[in-house]
């Protein structure tokens, strides 16, 4: 189990996370909604390491976490210039004895021995892919991972993470498009100022909507 107990993070004496709290269970996928400056993105990085919090406590099965337990599938992704697709993978310990890299090459079609430079954004996300795969955590963190994907690679992603759960994997996923978190989560948790507002399960996803948009003033369009 991932548990995040009173979690505070601060820039210039604005909390970002305010005494935040959340318990996800192994092997389910979690989904994390917040409209922006909700601390979605802090989070994530307390969670991998790239920030400290300033105080409180992130653990996993009793114990501080720490890389060596999660992999994180970034928004964008940064490559090295003048390397292939090959090259940057080799980078990263297979520490998956049933990853077949031939397999996801051809599914994929990722065109490995040619310079990462050339790929397109959606080459780019699948290439980063594979190196979490490789990776194999028992903690995955998909952050905004259908970003240009193309339907059919989408579809295969939405395919995995359930294979990935199957596995025993612990999965969260931020999204700004609800529907694919309705989809492929068994639950969502709403970030709000700083802290879980709510933990919707699958017979509450409907409500989600409403919940979160209820008090923004929508003003009519007109054309």
């Amino acid at each position: 189990m991932l548990k995040l107990d009173e979690v505070i993070v601060s820039f210039d004496k604005h909390k970002v996370l305010n005494k935040l709290c959340l318990s996800l269970s192994e092997g389910k996928v979690h989904g994390l909604v917040g409209l922006n400056g909700s601390g979605k993105t802090t989070l994530l990085n307390c969670l991998y390491g790239f920030l400290k919090p300033d105080s409180g406590s992130i653990l996993w099965n009793g114990k501080p976490l720490t890389r060596h337990e999660i992999v994180y599938l970034e928004t964008n992704n940064y490559f090295y210039s003048n390397i292939t697709g090959r090259e940057y993978l080799s980078v990263f310990p297979e520490n998956n004895a049933n990853f077949d890299l031939k397999f996801w090459q051809d599914l994929l079609q990722l065109p490995l021995d040619e310079l990462i430079d050339n790929y397109s954004t959606g080459m780019k996300k699948k290439l980063a892919l594979l190196a979490i795969l490789k990776l194999d955590r028992p903690l995955m963190i998909f952050d905004e991972p259908f970003n240009g994907l193309d339907l059919e690679t989408g579809k295969i992603l939405v395919e995995l993470i359930q294979k990935l759960k199957e596995k025993g994997k612990t999965i969260i996923i931020t999204s700004h498009i609800l529907d694919t978190l309705l989809n492929s989560c068994d639950e969502i948790h709403w970030l709000r100022n700083g802290r879980i507002e709510k933990t919707f399960f699958k017979p509450e996803f409907q409500q989600i909507d409403h919940t979160i948009f209820e008090n923004l003033k929508l003003k009519k369009l007109r054309i």
